[in-house]
């Protein structure tokens, strides 16, 4: 069979062996994710038709206004992912807490559990622009038939076993990584089905795009602001394409593939960062360190920061590796000048 004729199912049975521990848990957490993913890609593709766009009235756990959309694709993973008692816990970005899942029999068996950002972008479905999903899994640590505990939950990202993202777009693709490089699946939806479209996906060392709230420049630290700067400067191949989609699954998705870098500051306003260590920059980090990119807080490498809480949030620049050292050593100088 032609490599990329190759359906979702079919790639990871064959690659099962990398799957580390696992006797079969891969091909069921993965057909639980494309399964939802599918429902959601379906109710994504129809939101301009029905009453499914629009605020709930409610905030999340981090304080931002939920979509319709939010709570229906929160449900559907964590309802399909229980259903099939493949996880022993679930952690959304949508939920206070993490969830126990015990099986039919009462039992805690599974090994593993599940951090998700269940609609990533939601902010975009009004106007029809890209969203996501983004995921992780993680072996669990503590004894198996026990019910979770938080710290099967904050590992730090190189403790992953398995990472992937969604994206809702002018085609359906699901993108992950077990640690053996990095495969795209777009999705057919006359047949349901995910094919490999992008095998052995590879970032390039540098690019020429940077994407980022430019917005929020006034209230970005120095060495932020010096890196924009350097990326606007008429100069060699410079100046750099602004992108940004809002979408961190999108923006990412399109670095990786063209080059680029991707940032999101601590600033003024979020004096920690904003984005989501366990539900977005680690298994971010994860893919685009497999396909040959970087992933830093400015000064640390993500997958080596351990969180203490569920909802930590940390500052994120990803992509290029090249760009992301430039990143780290404009802020380093900028840390420099203040003495």
């Amino acid at each position: 069979m032609e490599e990329r004729n190759k359906t979702l199912g079919e790639f990871i049975i064959e690659n099962q062996k990398d799957f580390q521990y696992s006797s079969g848990e891969l091909s069921r957490i993965f057909n639980s994710i494309k399964l939802a993913a599918k429902v959601i890609s379906h109710k994504v593709n129809k939101a301009g038709l029905v009453d499914i766009i629009g605020g709930v009235g409610e905030k999340n756990i981090q304080g931002e206004d939920q979509q319709k959309l939010d709570v229906y694709a929160n449900e559907v993973f964590i309802q399909t992912l229980i259903n099939r008692e493949i996880v022993c816990g679930i952690a959304s970005e949508e939920n206070d807490e993490f969830i126990t899942v015990q099986g039919s029999d009462n039992s805690h068996n599974n090994k593993y559990v599940i951090l998700m950002d269940p609609l990533d972008g939601s902010s975009n479905i009004d106007v029809n622009v890209s969203v996501g999903t983004i995921f992780s899994v993680y072996r669990r640590i503590t004894p198996v038939g026990t019910p979770v505990k938080s710290e099967d939950f904050l590992q730090p990202g190189t403790a992953q076993v398995a990472a992937g993202y969604v994206i809702y777009g002018t085609s359906t693709m699901l993108v992950y990584t077990t640690g053996q490089g990095v495969n795209g699946f777009t999705l057919n939806p006359a047949i349901g089905t995910f094919y490999l479209s992008h095998p052995k996906m590879k970032c390039p060392e540098d690019g020429s795009i940077y994407s980022v709230n430019e917005g929020n420049y006034i209230h970005f630290p120095q060495g932020v602001k010096d890196y924009i700067k350097y990326c606007q400067q008429e100069e060699d191949d410079r100046p750099y394409s602004s992108r940004y989609i809002g979408s961190l699954a999108s923006d990412i998705h399109r670095n990786m593939i063209k080059g680029g870098v991707y940032l999101y500051p601590t600033s003024s306003k979020a004096i920690k960062g904003k984005l989501r260590l366990l539900y977005e920059c680690n298994p971010m980090a994860f893919i685009i360190e497999q396909a040959g990119g970087k992933a830093s807080d400015g000064v640390n490498r993500v997958l080596e920061i351990t969180p203490t809480s569920l909802h930590e949030r940390t500052a994120f620049f990803c992509g290029s590796t090249n760009m992301v050292e430039k990143i780290e050593d404009c802020i380093h100088k900028a840390s420099l000048s203040k003495y």
